[in-house]
């Protein structure tokens, strides 16, 4: 399908059409003359994004392209059938799904430090009470590969970004409070820990989780009320919230610079919390290797002290305790534990246990009373 048809219930009436084609090509557009719908080929999984596509087409002589992504409840999910029946209020309520609507309402995009940009919004549609269409500027990208310049340059931003005032004014657009003590009531105690509790371990794919590790990762799940605690100590900035080198994208016009996309998790967070999804989200997507953390750990957590004008101690360990709480507690791969060969299972096993040891590593470093 590559007409309207295939937005599905994305797409939006002709009139709405014509004025966001007007928009974008500068001038008055009275009709479509060609358009064509391509879906986006995305292959990491996501609970809340119903589709993405390509939208193309020609306007007289000038040509127009959209990127549009429909989003919803998380409850509407198939995922979602796996809550116990008990639980599901609470896990419904407790997934920010609205947020990114709201970022694109805003005038955010006007505030951004230097260094940074977003989509331009041609569009934000309800298409019901649980759903709703982004109609966004298709960016440029350019391949760059992530070294370590890179990385601390997209630190040293997220830093800049997390102590802007003009960001801080609508930090809370998406009216969301999210916390580690919510987190904890809802997927820790509800997913996480009965799973870490059980007798998963006995599975032969995930050996490289040995006897030691696990005990030091459920010591620390013992821990996770006063883990909980001490996040909810931490001064809380503007925050991306998912700032993964993926939703950094590397544009043609400004290669030193980072688009930031999906804001799905755009609030008032914890100092550094930003660092975590930088650090790990492409070993947890078997992109990158475990063994480059170590050396990326170094320079982001100064890049990103440098942008946000904190102290490092602080910035260091509150990183420890985010990457703990957020990653560490959650890297046994259990949900591909029915559909993955045994020999790419334990590979990814090995990837995601070296996350988890690395991570209580780094807690242990930064605790009080540590040897530096």
């Amino acid at each position: 399908m590559t007409g309207r048809d295939a937005l599905g219930a994305a797409d939006v009436p002709d009139r709405t059409l014509l004025t966001m084609v007007a928009d974008q090509v500068g001038g008055p557009v009275d009709r479509i003359d060609s358009l064509v719908v391509e879906p986006v080929a995305y292959d990491v999984p996501s609970i809340t994004t119903v589709g993405r596509w390509w939208v193309h087409g020609r306007a007289g002589t000038a040509s127009f392209s959209f990127f549009v992504k429909q989003v919803q409840a998380w409850s509407r999910s198939p995922v979602f059938a796996r809550v116990p029946e008990e639980h599901r209020e609470a896990a419904a309520a407790s997934y920010p799904w609205r947020i990114e609507r709201e970022v694109y309402r805003s005038d955010l995009r006007d505030r951004l430090p230097s260094g940074l940009r977003m989509p331009r919004a041609y569009g934000v549609h309800d298409v019901d009470d649980e759903s709703y269409a982004l109609w966004l500027e298709v960016v440029p990208t350019v391949e760059q590969s992530w070294s370590l310049d890179r990385f601390a340059r997209a630190a040293y931003l997220l830093g800049r970004l997390s102590s802007s005032p003009d960001v801080a004014e609508v930090a809370d657009v998406g009216g969301f409070e999210m916390s580690a003590e919510t987190y904890r009531a809802t997927r820790v105690t509800m997913q996480l820990e009965p799973i870490l509790r059980s007798d998963i371990w006995e599975h032969p794919a995930l050996s490289a989780f040995d006897p030691t590790l696990r005990g030091r990762l459920l010591a620390a799940l013992d821990r996770l009320p006063e883990l909980a605690a001490e996040v909810g100590s931490l001064p809380r900035l503007a925050a991306h919230g998912d700032a993964c080198p993926g939703n950094l994208l590397v544009t043609t016009d400004d290669p030193e610079g980072f688009t930031l996309i999906d804001f799905g998790q755009f609030t008032p967070l914890p100092v550094g919390f930003d660092l975590t999804q930088l650090l790990v989200g492409e070993t947890m997507i078997g992109q990158l290797p475990a063994s480059a953390l170590g050396p990326i750990e170094d320079v982001v957590v100064p890049a990103y002290t440098a942008g946000s004008g904190h102290d490092q101690d602080v910035v260091r360990r509150a990183h420890a305790v985010l990457l703990f709480v957020f990653t560490g507690l959650s890297t046994v791969p259990f949900d591909l534990l029915e559909t993955t060969p045994p020999p790419e299972l334990a590979a990814v096993a090995a990837e995601r246990a070296a996350v988890t040891r690395f991570s209580l590593d780094l807690l242990d470093a930064t605790s009080p009373g540590a040897s530096t």
